[in-house]
């Protein structure tokens, strides 16, 4: 099954950065705008003027707050990684937990380990933040990780350090705020805004922002202003 997180580690690296706007093989990424809740694979590009007014109308109905002190924060607050109980996000309680079932919805080619339908041994990676196949194995974990689109220490920073657990564990589980890539372009991520990190891939930037956005406007999070600001600067005309 799959992963999860806003920046944690899978098991994962692989891939090196791409400057261009490519396209995951076999046209199996779907723009957020169409991928709502994030079940479908991948993340392929905003394109078009109509997409990008939509794109930016998403954007600026997001709030804006200056960001707070990491204190208090731990990931533990967000329940144990991959927990299979989160309520109120899609695939939960199917038995799997979250990393592998993201695994297998964004995966191609995935095998499992012998008797389980659950546990991804090796796959096919298209990773969007970097425009890069990465073929990965289980030996080789840490080549693709969970990214958490909006970090979890992003988050508490931005008001969730005042949520009930119940929510930080929806939010550290959703399937639309998780996307596994390459374990390089997570680290260097870390628990940043769009202000301060991008994915090296400049094509999936503006499809990057909308998820961003969809993240925090379904849990009612809050974004620093300069995060808005440069949200709105990748779906511009």
């Amino acid at each position: 099954m799959l992963l999860a997180t806003g920046c944690e580690a899978l098991d994962d690296d692989g891939g090196s950065p791409s400057g261009g706007g490519s396209q995951a093989p076999g046209g199996r990424a779907v723009s957020p705008l169409d991928n709502p809740d994030g079940t479908a694979p991948g993340l392929a590009p905003v394109t078009g003027d109509t997409g990008r007014a939509e794109a930016r109308s998403l954007i600026e109905g997001l709030r804006t707050k200056g960001r707070g002190p990491r204190t208090g924060y731990d990931r533990d607050e967000f329940g144990y990684a991959w927990m299979d109980s989160a309520d109120g996000v899609p695939l939960a309680r199917n038995g799997c937990d979250t990393r592998n079932d993201l695994l297998r919805l964004h995966g191609r080619n995935v095998r499992f380990r012998a008797g389980s339908d659950c546990v991804v041994v090796s796959m096919d990676l298209y990773d969007p933040y970097t425009g890069k196949d990465i073929v990965w194995k289980k030996a080789t974990a840490a080549e693709v990780q969970i990214d958490h689109v909006v970090p979890l220490s992003y988050s508490w920073q931005l008001g969730a350090s005042r949520w009930p657990e119940s929510k930080r564990e929806q939010l550290a589980n959703d399937t639309l705020n998780l996307l596994p890539v390459q374990g390089r372009a997570n680290a260097a991520k870390g628990d940043s805004g769009p202000a301060s990190w991008l994915p090296p891939n400049k094509g999936v930037r503006c499809a990057y922002a909308v998820r961003f956005a969809q993240v925090a406007l379904k849990y009612e999070l809050p974004v620093t202003a300069p995060d808005r600001r440069a949200m709105l600067r990748q779906c511009a005309d």
